[in-house]
């Protein structure tokens, strides 16, 4: 069974690349405002990993709201962040390559506090998700195999390497971390989580 992963170069992807070692990796640039950083950090992941991968653009930008887009927040968004149905467009763009990939279960990053603040990375959407994409012609499974742990839990199952962790881009506004997004925040709770003592490994 050919597996794939959605990738986006951030801790939780790279986390289950380095975890569940996929035959196969997808990378999106939908117009986000760190696609680059994204796109180098999971090329790498990938090199390292021995992963096959591949680079989908389709430019949304025009589509999106908040940090990752640098547009004003929509109304019905209640973070920064928030991005009208962005994993749906993600699973979606990523399925698509993925089938054509020969690919039959897609993995995604997305962990316990992501259903804190969207619908889009609870349990349910994840189910609803993988029954949409399971029904239809392909058969592709979506799983996410993280979704009960935090990103710090899942970095230490994972035995991700610090060297390799290094790599990973959080920052939703900038190729260059901002340090105050959402994104960077949390890159910067999970190094204080995971101690000296793995940073300095």
């Amino acid at each position: 069974m050919k597996v794939g992963l959605l990738l986006s170069g951030g801790m939780d992807s790279l986390a289950i690349a380095c975890w569940k070692r996929p035959q196969w990796a997808v990378t999106i640039n939908y117009g986000q405002k760190a696609a680059a950083a994204e796109e180098l950090a999971s090329r790498q992941v990938c090199r390292e990993l021995g992963i096959e991968h591949d680079v989908i653009t389709a430019d949304c930008s025009s589509l999106g709201s908040g940090d990752m887009a640098n547009q004003t927040v929509n109304p019905h968004g209640t973070t920064s962040d928030w991005w009208p149905y962005r994993n749906q467009l993600l699973i979606t763009l990523a399925s698509m390559r993925a089938i054509a990939r020969g690919v039959q279960v897609l993995y995604i990053g997305t962990v316990a506090s992501d259903g804190e603040s969207h619908q889009d990375g609870t349990p349910d959407f994840v189910s609803r998700i993988d029954d949409l994409m399971s029904y239809q012609e392909g058969g592709l499974k979506v799983v996410a195999p993280a979704i009960s742990m935090t990103t710090t839990e899942l970095v230490r199952e994972a035995k991700v390497p610090p060297g390799l962790l290094a790599w990973s881009h959080s920052c939703h506004k900038a190729n260059l971390a901002c340090g105050n997004c959402r994104g960077c925040n949390k890159y910067l709770q999970t190094y204080a989580e995971l101690g000296e003592d793995y940073v300095n490994a």
